[in-house]
């Protein structure tokens, strides 16, 4: 896949990363070079351990690199402060997890609308975009109900709602079909397809085949390397 770098989002150059452990330390990334252009989808798949949660923090602005250079919209963003990459996850990254992360006792509307407090957006512009996130999902008439009134995959939606309403510059799924049915797991990533076909740039952390399947890229991670990147950008 050819790209000018006009259109480049993530561009990661031999990006390591150690954990200590003890007297040691153990490196679960080992130079991982990689580019994602705007639009794309990508599956980052990998057998545990093999460095796909990591990588998915380092590219979430979650972590920070131990060497190389991660640069995002063209801004190396390697060395920023806590406070810089918080700003760059709450403006430009939407997560997606596994565990949803909403908040149990609170409405539906209420949790997609908690990003925007954060960034200082009034009151009524944050309900009219949480309110046009829920009705991209097919879910704004649980807007009302509390978050743990409702099913598995409509809470899912919900998650996705939020991911949304701060209008990200990239999506990072990480497992968002484990604690749901295959139908249900189905449905979710049709709709997640759906939303990378309107434009939205989406990278899906998995381990699971039939779900990597999806995405139009995929990329496999062993032993903390890229060792297979079907499509890859160039």
């Amino acid at each position: 896949m050819s790209s000018s770098s006009s259109n480049v989002l993530i561009s990661l150059e031999g990006i390591v990363k150690d954990y200590p452990t003890g007297d040691t330390f153990y490196r679960a990334l080992k130079g991982i070079n990689l580019k994602i252009n705007q639009g794309e989808f990508i599956s980052i798949m990998g057998p545990s351990g093999s460095g796909k949660s990591t990588l998915m923090h380092i590219m979430g602005a979650l972590d920070t690199p131990t060497e190389g250079k991660y640069f995002f919209k063209g801004r190396d963003i390697s060395s920023y402060t806590e406070d810089q990459l918080a700003d760059i996850r709450n403006r430009e990254i939407g997560f997606v997890f596994q565990s949803f992360n909403l908040l149990p006792r609170t409405s539906v509307l209420a949790n997609v609308e908690r990003p925007m407090l954060y960034a200082g957006v009034s009151s009524a512009e944050r309900h009219h975009r949480a309110m046009a996130a829920l009705e991209l999902v097919n879910i704004a008439e649980k807007a009302k109900n509390l978050s743990n009134q409702i099913s598995g995959g409509q809470i899912q939606r919900v998650a996705i709602a939020r991911a949304l309403v701060m209008e990200p510059a990239i999506i990072f799924a990480d497992e968002p079909t484990g604690n749901l049915d295959s139908t249900t797991a189905n449905e979710i990533m049709d709709f997640l397809k759906n939303l990378n076909i309107k434009g939205h740039t989406i990278v899906l952390i998995t381990h699971e085949h039939d779900i990597a399947a999806f995405a139009r890229r995929q990329i496999f991670l062993k032993d903390g390397l890229v060792v297979s990147d079907s499509g890859g950008a160039s």
